[in-house]
């Protein structure tokens, strides 16, 4: 097994189209292409039993196709499907390369993502129109080359490389962009609170972030408020209720705090400022 590796860029003329055509060189009729309807489509007998998954252009805006993706990435097995055939189960070692120009939001995945290597692809600093000419020529010398070269790295994880060796200032950019924007307000409002009150922490209970939200137009819940404080920001609350300093936004629209009792949860500017500067410029 192996991650799935995304190569993306903004800028044009970088080269990823040319390296799937050039790898399509290198495997033949071992690699296919797809497009973004193509993956999402429940018939996959075009590409279920190919060992490269080139998709370019990717724009996954939904959660169920990270899901089927990552699934795939890790599993022995699939369920080829063709039209007019019934499914059957079958072998299944495809390996997954995405490419795209859309930096910061062309698949959904969350903070804890370990199965993405995201390269951001440099732009080529002189356009050579025979580079693809010139790369199928090298072919031979490159498999010779793969073939008796020394493996930097050994197998760490079941997807061989640690979350260490595959973490990226692309992924990052990634995984920032990909918050919903019920967290970044929530982060956006603690922050605007230190500033305000020149303050390295402040306290939060679910439900006065629940009010300060809903005052911003935010539709939100208690259950969600208390997942992003927990689960994403892995903070615990205090085991008895204590009096802390309640933020509060006044019915002019200031900033406030006003003292209260409760469990609350202690959010730390650093931490903020760590995950969301990206977010809040």
């Amino acid at each position: 097994m192996l991650p799935i590796l995304c190569l993306v860029s903004k800028e044009r003329v970088t080269g990823k189209t040319t390296f799937l055509k050039w790898l399509k060189a290198i495997f033949d009729n071992n690699l296919t292409y797809l497009t973004n309807d193509n993956f999402s489509s429940q018939f996959n007998a075009d590409w279920a039993n190919k060992l490269l998954i080139c998709i370019d252009e990717v724009l996954f805006n939904k959660e169920e196709l990270t899901e089927r993706i990552k699934y795939l990435s890790t599993t022995d097995f699939n369920k080829l499907e063709a039209k007019g055939k019934d499914k059957r189960e079958v072998e299944f070692f495809g390996k997954f390369i995405l490419c795209s120009n859309n930096e910061e939001n062309f698949i959904k995945i969350d903070s804890e993502e370990t199965r993405f290597w995201v390269l951001k692809v440099p732009t080529l600093k002189k356009e050579e129109t025979q580079f693809l000419k010139n790369l199928k020529a090298e072919i031979p010398a490159f498999l010779y080359y793969l073939e008796h070269r020394q493996l930097s790295t050994s197998l760490k994880t079941r997807m061989w490389f640690t979350p260490e060796q595959i973490s990226t200032g692309a992924l990052k950019n990634l995984m920032q962009n990909n918050r919903n924007r019920v967290e970044k307000e929530l982060a956006s409002v603690i922050l605007n609170v230190m500033d305000t009150f020149e303050l390295e922490e402040v306290d939060v209970c679910p439900l006065d972030a629940l009010q300060v939200l809903n005052r911003t137009r935010i539709k939100t819940d208690l259950t969600q408020l208390r997942q992003i404080l927990k689960k994403e920001w892995k903070l615990n609350n205090q085991d008895n209720s204590l009096k802390y300093q309640k933020m509060i936004i006044w019915q002019e629209g200031g900033l406030g705090m006003t003292e209260a009792k409760g469990r609350y949860y202690t959010v730390h500017k650093s931490f903020l400022l760590e995950h969301f500067s990206e977010d809040l410029k």
